[in-house]
């Protein structure tokens, strides 16, 4: 029996394997490409790979077919141009079937896919243009001004460019090997001054079905959804490439999320597996319109960042099964989940989860040694002889349930976005009238954490400079990633060393004391 067979907690934990998770795959050890593993050997004729909610009302459906054929048609268009094998090709599209066409075509040529946020402003385009330095940027008419000066080709996906893409055959003669890179995944944030790419092979799809399993519970002959943006590591991974693997369809949503568009189509699709970030399902809740359509979802995961109770409570009255949560990081992949549709597991609210098969995670105090049940300290994996720290602080309980306990670093979730307080601040600071500024997250009902910026400046601190320096900073980073809350201060508490002290700023935001 293959692993997709079977559904128990228990099945997992015996029967997983590495071999298993291979023998899901065409490819072995000396030949495999994720296009081939997602796309073509699915491609039987009429079957649906992807549903697409637009923010317009308008559906798309692309069954593994045209996939298959329009990726290769990419596949020879980048080979024509003499892009070579490991050399980049950014994607700032939303989902669509050129999106899918390049992301699966520059996989199959053996050029490394750079999935791009469509909402990144010319700061966030040109920190991962110079950090990946790819060959093109295939985007849209009304984005292409955002990679002006860049250096690099920018290219618009409209029909001239699909119908230039139809000269060519539909099919290609893939070849890599595991260990070839495939893609290049930025996280949505991080504690670097600059962002750096997460590098993924061939190999991370075999990988990736741990999490496919028994982090939001895919199986043969569901009907998936993920609405995450396949910029982001949710949404691509366990949103687009781990059902596909598996021939599922997948649906997803393109333009401005809206919980009411996305409740639609959870019904009008017939969604029997949901994954999504813990704020969709708080918008959810709070558009009131839940009860308005009829679902048949037996399995829920959701992931970016813990889900509050309430949230969690009607959650579980709206779809009627357990709120299952998925834990991991870009870099590390899934490491603790709720295994949903395992009968004798058990979903303890508030958690985590307990580690998936064959990963090993503790809690470790800040002297290395591993915590007590319920002492509070760093969640960390063992990966290549080593302990990775995740920057997330946690605990685990007597029953082996993991919890989370806020950050550890300076990274903030908000939405399910992680950003980084650095970059903000560099942003904030290319503003002429910005003397200093520091960057944490505080507590938000509906987001989780919402981004605060301090800010010294020679300036009047009224609202209308604190809209100011939002929408800066929106435009050049990305739409999500700026100070939804302002507060001007005289001066920012440093460390001895002269540093900002966003310790002190935590504190100080708790308190109420300045």
């Amino acid at each position: 029996m293959k692993l997709t067979e079977y559904a128990t907690y228990a099945d997992a934990h015996r029967e997983a394997s590495s071999a298993a998770l291979w023998a899901l795959f065409d490819g072995d050890r000396a030949s495999l490409n994720i296009a081939h593993e997602c796309v073509d050997r699915h491609a039987a004729p009429g079957r649906v790979a992807v549903r697409i909610a637009r923010a317009d009302g308008a559906d798309e459906t692309i069954t593994f077919a045209e996939l298959a054929a329009w990726s290769a048609r990419f596949a020879h268009w980048l080979e024509a141009r003499g892009v070579g094998r490991g050399e980049r090709v950014a994607i700032m599209l939303e989902p669509s079937l050129p999106f899918y066409a390049a992301l699966f075509g520059a996989i199959k040529r053996g050029a490394i896919a750079v999935p791009l946020f469509t909402l990144f402003g010319p700061d966030g385009v040109r920190l991962r243009i110079d950090d990946c330095t790819p060959r093109l940027l295939l985007t849209t008419r009304e984005k292409a001004s955002v990679a002006t000066g860049t250096g690099i080709d920018v290219l618009v996906a409209d029909d001239a460019f699909m119908a230039a893409l139809a000269r060519f055959p539909g099919e290609y003669a893939w070849r890599s090997v595991p260990d070839d890179l495939a893609v290049f995944q930025y996280t949505s944030g991080t504690t670097r001054e600059l962002p750096e790419a997460v590098r993924h092979s061939h190999r991370a799809i075999v990988v990736l079905m741990i999490a496919a399993l028994y982090g939001t519970g895919i199986r043969p002959g569901d009907r998936f959804f993920c609405p995450s943006s396949p910029a982001w590591g949710h949404g691509l991974w366990h949103g687009t490439l781990a059902p596909l693997a598996l021939g599922v369809t997948t649906g997803t949503m393109a333009g401005k999320f809206d919980p009411v568009r996305m409740l639609r189509a959870l019904e009008d699709y017939g969604i029997t597996t949901l994954s999504a970030a813990a704020t969709h399902f708080r918008m959810i809740k709070s558009s009131g319109a839940a009860s308005q359509h009829g679902y048949a979802i037996r399995k829920l995961s959701f992931t970016g960042e813990p889900m509050d109770g309430a949230t969690r409570d009607f959650v579980e009255r709206t779809f009627g099964v357990p709120v299952c949560s998925m834990y991991g990081t870009t870099e590390v992949g899934v490491v603790l989940a709720d295994y949903p549709g395992a009968p004798d597991y058990v979903v303890k609210p508030g958690a985590l989860g307990k580690p998936v098969p064959g990963v090993r995670v503790e809690v470790h105090a800040a002297d290395g040694r591993g915590c007590e049940p319920d002492e509070l300290g760093e969640i960390v994996v063992w990966r290549r002889d080593a302990w990775v720290p995740t920057k997330d602080r946690g605990r685990v309980d007597r029953d082996g349930y993991f919890h989370h306990a806020g950050r550890a670093d300076d990274a903030i979730i908000s939405a399910g976005w992680t950003m980084s307080a650095v970059e903000i601040e560099d942003v904030l600071l290319k503003h002429p009238d910005v003397r200093e500024a520091a960057v944490i997250g505080v507590a938000d009902a509906v987001r989780g954490q919402v981004v605060k910026a301090f800010v010294v400046s020679g300036r009047d601190g009224d609202e209308a400079f604190a809209r100011e320096l939002q929408d800066f900073t929106r435009a050049r980073l990305s739409r999500h990633e700026y100070p939804r809350r302002v507060e001007f201060v005289a001066e920012l508490p440093k460390t001895p060393a002269g540093k900002v002290n966003r310790k002190t700023l935590r504190e100080m935001e708790a308190t109420g004391v300045r």
